[in-house]
């Protein structure tokens, strides 16, 4: 099968196309054609070696954990899917990524694909919709009524979780450039900060939750928003504890845990038309296409979710 990989850490050009061996289904697993995958952060800080120490991989590696096309083939165990089913998941944290024609999957990290949803809107969803679920659920607790920031909602995270916050009845404030306060508004944001105009720390007060994925200063400003026992999860870095000590605050840095049964809800959501995925480009499966794809995420400045079509 055809797979872009990289044999070596470094800069963009360390992406090359190669044939690898199609993965065979192990007993619980289906084998995925794809039909789209989409690009995230963890992806170019792994190809730059920023994450060698805590995922040790073996050369060469397919980056990429967005997987969504047609059931393929199913192990001896499977028993939900069934080749020619449309499916997608957030693969394990492997060394065989999606940035290739097939990819390997527990069938219980898999969720349907609805009818009224297409592939390329699959494939935007399933790292940053369960980051986004998980910052804000299992570790947030939101609820109805809550008061929470999503800093850079324009984000691929950053754009689902407001939708998110918005469905559990929370007052949703975010941040944004200029360009993007009136997209803000039209997934729910009820209240915009403009950081090129307005400082969100002298605006905002008494919230009972922070969604930090910018770390440094804005992390440290995050602190005088949030109320007394408010949570801030951070997706970069880890919080100054002694900060959180001290407003007796809920801060951590956080890990996506990959969750079909959280997959299928966020595609419960996406049928009842109440979750939107958010394509702001879209890039062939080619080395270069993904080159320029890995330089549009690691300008900070993509519209939600950068897709790659495998077709």
């Amino acid at each position: 099968m055809k797979a872009i990989v990289i044999e070596q850490y470094g800069g963009k050009e360390q992406l090359k196309e190669a044939e690898m061996k199609k993965p065979e289904a192990g007993e619980n697993e289906i084998i995925i054609k794809l039909e789209a995958t989409s690009i995230n952060p963890i992806d170019w800080k792994l190809r730059e070696g920023y994450l060698k120490e805590m995922l040790p991989f073996e050369f060469p590696i397919i980056l990429g954990w967005d997987a969504a096309g047609t059931v393929d083939s199913i192990g001896s165990g499977v028993t939900d899917f069934k080749p020619g089913d449309r499916v997608f998941a957030r693969p394990a944290t492997t060394n065989r990524g999606t940035y290739a024609e097939y990819v390997a999957v527990d069938d219980i990290l898999a969720a349907e694909i609805p009818d009224n949803v297409s592939f390329e809107e699959a494939a935007s969803i399933p790292l940053a919709g369960l980051t986004a679920y998980q910052a804000l659920f299992d570790f947030g607790e939101v609820k109805e009524g809550d008061k929470v920031l999503i800093h850079a909602g324009a984000g691929g995270v950053g754009s689902l979780a407001i939708q998110l916050a918005k469905n559990a009845g929370a007052y949703v404030a975010t941040t944004a450039g200029t360009q993007n306060v009136e997209f803000m508004k039209s997934l729910g944001a009820d209240e915009v900060i403009d950081y090129k105009k307005q400082d969100f720390d002298k605006i905002l007060h008494d919230y009972d939750f922070v969604l930090d994925s910018m770390g440094g200063e804005i992390q440290e400003k995050s602190f005088s928003v949030l109320k007394e026992g408010g949570k801030m999860p951070s997706l970069v870095s880890e919080p100054d504890k002694e900060l959180a000590e001290k407003k007796k605050i809920k801060a951590a840095s956080i890990w996506l845990n990959p969750n079909g049964q959280q997959l299928e809800e966020l595609a419960k959501l996406m049928e009842e038309g109440k979750l939107k995925a958010i394509i702001g480009e879209t890039f062939p499966l080619s080395a270069e296409g993904i080159r320029k794809a890995h330089e549009k995420s690691e300008s900070h400045h993509a519209k939600g979710k950068i897709v790659i079509k495998a077709n």
